[in-house]
C-alpha cells in the first residue's frame, strides 16, 4: 500500500536550561504551566530505551497524529510496512528508525558536552556515537554556540580546569549564533548550546551524553573521565559541503548545509507560489518546515491532503502515490535525507 505523509505527536522533556519560547515564539501548546522549562521537543523518535539523564530512561517512540494511523507509534508502522516507509533506506540495527529529530530551547546555557567518539563506542557496548547538527531558528543578541575547543588547549589543562573550578568555557571556540545558520557536531566534538537560542536538531539516534562542566549547577552527574578519553582537541570538524551546494530554480532555491554519513540537510524555499510534483529516489524525507505553508497531497483514501505550517515536522515515506506540493510565497523547511552511500545496516 502506498502512505501519506506522517505527522507525529511532540514528545517534550523538561530540562533546567529549558524554558517556552517555543510557545511564546512558535505558538506550541506547551505542557505545564508557565514555570514549566520545557528544554526539547521529541519531533521524530523510535528509541527502544533511553538514558536518565538524556530522554527520562524509558523508550520513546513517536505516536502519528493524523488519519488512518493516527496514535500508532512509528515503531509499529515499520515493523508492518518498512518497505514502504524506508525505501532502500536500513534500520538501525535494533530495527528502529535512524535519526531522532528535536527543537531545542535554551533559556539557559547547556552542559559543556561530548558525545561517544567511534573508537569509544566500538569499545563500550552501552556507548552510541551521536553525530548532530543545529539549525539556528532564534537567537538573542549576543547568543553563542561553544563547539570545539581552543588550538593549544590538552586534555591535561582541560581536566586541571575542572578540578580547579575555572571558566571552562573559556578554553573553548565560541560562535554567534545567527538564525538560518547551521552548525555541524560530529561524535567527539565538545560543545555547548549557548542561552537564548532555539535550534532544530538533526542527529543520528542516541542520548549517551558525558557532561564535563554545568555552569556551576548542582544534582546532575559530570562524566569526565569518559568525556576525556571522547574528546577531540583543537577547532571543531568543519562541515564537509558538496560541489554545487546552492542550485538556483525559477521559483526555488534548494542549499546543501550539511552531508555527513548518517544524514544530509537541504534548505528549501519558495520564492513564489508553487504547485509541483515530488520526485522519489527510494528513500523517506524528513522536512522541518521553518516558515510560511502549503499542502502535500498524494492518492490515498486514508489522508490525500496534508496542511503543512511554520515547526511542524513531517516524515515524507518512500513509497508514496502520485505526491505533490503546493506552497505559499516565502515557504522554506529543512529536508532532511540520508546519503545514498550509505549501505547496510547503521552502528
Amino acid at each position: 500500500m502506498a502512505l501519506y505523509p506522517l505527522k507525529f505527536e511532540p514528545i517534550y522533556k523538561p530540562k533546567v536550561w529549558g524554558g517556552r519560547t517555543l510557545k511564546e515564539r512558535f505558538g506550541r501548546r506547551l505542557p505545564g504551566g508557565p514555570d514549566e522549562r520545557i528544554g526539547e521537543s521529541w519531533e521524530l523518535a523510535d528509541l527502544g530505551e533511553t538514558t536518565p539523564g538524556g530522554g527520562g530512561g524509558k523508550a520513546e517512540r513517536s505516536k502519528i497524529a493524523q488519519c488512518l494511523f493516527t496514535g500508532q507509534t512509528l515503531h509499529d508502522l515499520l515493523g508492518r510496512l518498512q518497505r514502504v516507509v524506508m525505501g532502500d533506506v536500513p534500520l538501525t540495527g535494533e530495527g528502529e528508525f535512524p535519526l531522532l529529530i528535536k527543537l531545542l530551547d535554551a533559556r539557559e546555557n547547556l552542559s559543556v558536552q561530548v558525545h561517544p567518539s567511534t573508537s569509544y563506542a566500538a569499545e563500550h557496548a552501552e556507548a552510541h556515537v551521536k553525530h548532530e547538527a543545529w539549525y539556528v531558528l532564534d537567537a538573542e543578541p549576543g547568543a553563542v554556540i561553544y563547539k570545539g575547543i581552543r588550538e593549544g588547549v590538552t586534555p591535561e589543562r582541560f581536566r586541571e580546569a575542572i578540578e580547579k573550578g575555572e571558566p571552562v568555557e573559556e578554553l573553548l571556540e565560541s560562535h554567534p549564533a545567527r538564525p538560518g545558520e547551521c552548525h555541524y557536531l560530529p561524535s567527539g566534538t565538545c560543545h555547548a548550546l549557548g542561552a537564548g537560542i532555539v535550534v532544530a536538531e538533526v542527529q543520528t539516534p542516541s542520548d549517551t551524553t558525558f557532561r564535563v562542566y554545568d555552569w556551576g549547577r548542582q544534582g546532575r552527574e559530570l562524566h569526565v573521565d569518559q568525556a576525556l578519553q571522547c574528546m577531540r582537541f583543537g577547532p571543531a570538524e568543519a562541515v564537509e559541503y558538496q560541489p554545487g551546494t546552492r542550485i538556483e530554480r525559477e521559483k526555488t532555491t534548494v542549499e546543501t548545509l550539511v552531508r555527513c554519513e548518517s544524514f544530509r540537510i537541504e534548505k528549501v524555499t519558495n520564492k513564489a507560489p508553487d504547485e509541483r510534483p515530488l520526485g522519489t529516489d527510494g528513500q523517506p524525507r524528513i522536512w522541518m518546515v521553518l516558515e510560511g505553508g502549503g499542502r502535500l497531497t498524494c492518492k490515498n483514501a486514508g489522508c490525500d491532503s496534508v496542511p503543512f505550517s511554520a515547526v511542524e515536522t513531517l516524515l515524507l515515506p518512500a513509497e508514496m502515490d502520485r505526491p505533490a506540493v503546493s506552497v505559499e510565497a516565502g515557504t522554506s523547511w529543512l529536508e532532511v535525507t540520508f546519503p545514498q552511500a550509505m549501505e547496510g545496516v547503521i552502528a
